[in-house]
């Protein structure tokens, strides 16, 4: 493994702005401070640049096994780090369903011969394998993910019962997609009642609704607090959500954490017009108030961490008429740009993209030795340049899937290099592919 010395970089870290050198040997960070030397290592001039940790992606969809034309581990951990994410959390809802230990152990083989990224999976839960669940080793799995909402497969989680079960036994966080499928059906019924066939992607919000959001959230926070469960919930897309969460005590001591997602930071239902399908995600992109008060609650730490949800599908399938077309988009490479663009515009600062991209998701999951600048870390490091304008196009992506919901718009900051666990996986358009991401280990 190399040894990099990166020189006079703009560090951002634990709420701070500091110049200084930091030297990369053997996967970690083994100095910082000024005017290091090091013989024989590889410098790097970051004069000008910012050097952020890495963002960890606790929600992606890379699609492997069984769904590979739309995406898989290798393609979108390529682009992954591409975008300045070093480690991703992947979802369980691939072919077959990752509902057992045996499958979840497949998941993980096959990054070990592919990832470039830093990986862990989720297992999975469904109405019938709570003795499945009930197996998942704390030390090195993420979490079991519970879709309180619509999923493919024999994923949505709809009896009470099972519920109770899972809350009140789990041995590990559990993350929530939480949408009342119910109030879904009867807003679907409705509208088909009302427009027969002719539903479009502006009433995608309305049949997947606030109301809907709310009521599966608020049941998920209820459930945790009567069984003190670790409970964590993706991807908030309402104002009205963020009430459920508290920002009066520290993270390390919340029992109950909540997820943003860059989509519904950037884009509201008056995108619709513009971006159709390609924007369709679910829970689905709300109004203006929603987007507003999401950023909200990431500012004044209601919400704790902000990730991606990327689940690409192929431009041929989001083309198709608004009632087949699938819900999600890819985001891995564009995530991180988009934030330091919210960041240009005065939406956000970078300590804060950071602590929400990065400690937090160390903090939130007690991953080991990840998530900051601090020497004995491993060095998972962004380096940016915020004066590096480039144009988002179908030539300069790297998903499986060939687009991007920010297909033709202009980004002023771009990912110049990209560490993982010390190995330079990433530099302006190159990829170093013959070292593999590591396991995700967890303090628990």
């Amino acid at each position: 493994m190399n040894t990099y010395l990166i020189k006079a970089a703009t560090l951002v870290n634990e709420g701070e702005k500091i110049v200084a050198d930091v030297l990369i040997k053997d996967g970690f960070i083994a100095k910082i401070g000024h005017n290091l030397t090091a013989t024989g290592a590889e410098e790097i001039n970051a004069e000008g640049l910012y050097l952020l940790p890495g963002m960890i992606d606790d929600q992606v969809h890379f699609r492997e096994p069984g769904l590979t034309h739309k995406a898989d581990i290798f393609t979108e951990s390529m682009a992954a780090v591409a975008g300045g994410i070093t480690s991703f959390m992947e979802m369980p809802n691939t072919v077959p369903n990752t509902l057992t230990q045996e499958l979840l152990a497949d998941k993980y083989q096959i990054a070990s011969e592919t990832s470039l990224a830093n990986y862990s999976f989720y297992m999975g839960a469904s109405n019938d394998n709570i003795e499945e669940v009930l197996k998942t080793n704390p030390k090195n799995v993420c979490g079991i993910k519970v879709f309180m909402g619509s999923s493919t497969g024999n994923m949505l989680v709809d009896n009470e019962k099972t519920l109770e079960n899972i809350f009140s036994k789990a041995p590990i966080l559990v993350a929530t997609h939480c949408e009342d499928e119910a109030t879904i059906r009867q807003n679907l019924a409705d509208f088909k009642t009302k427009y027969g066939e002719a539903l479009t992607i502006e009433m995608h919000p309305l049949i997947r609704s606030a109301e809907a959001c709310y009521k599966s959230s608020s049941l998920a926070v209820e459930l945790a607090k009567s069984y003190k469960t670790r409970l964590h919930i993706l991807h908030i897309s309402t104002a009205k959500e963020i009430a459920l969460f508290d920002n009066s005590i520290p993270l390390k001591d919340k029992k109950i954490t909540a997820e943003a997602c860059v989509h519904h930071l950037w884009f509201n239902d008056q995108d619709y017009a513009a971006k159709g399908n390609f924007i369709k995600w679910n829970p689905a992109v709300k109004t203006a108030e929603d987007q507003n008060g999401i950023l909200a609650g990431v500012l004044n730490d209601q919400i704790d961490v902000i990730a991606t949800d990327h689940a690409p599908h192929t431009l041929e399938e989001k083309n198709q008429p608004y009632t087949q077309a699938p819900s999600g988009g890819p985001l891995v490479q564009h995530a991180l740009p988009a934030l330091l663009e919210m960041h240009l515009q005065g939406k956000i600062s970078l300590e804060k993209i950071v602590e929400k991209t990065a400690h937090n998701l160390a903090i939130c999951f007690d991953i080991e030795k990840r998530g900051f600048i601090r020497e004995g870390y491993w060095a998972d490091l962004v380096l940016v340049d915020l004066n590096d304008a480039w144009k988002v196009t179908k030539l300069n992506n790297f998903y499986k899937c060939g687009w991007s919901p920010f297909d033709g718009d202009t980004f002023q900051a771009s990912i110049t290099h990209t560490f993982v666990s010390g190995n330079l996986a990433y530099h302006k358009g190159r990829f170093t592919t013959d070292q593999i991401g590591q396991r995700l280990t967890f303090a628990r």
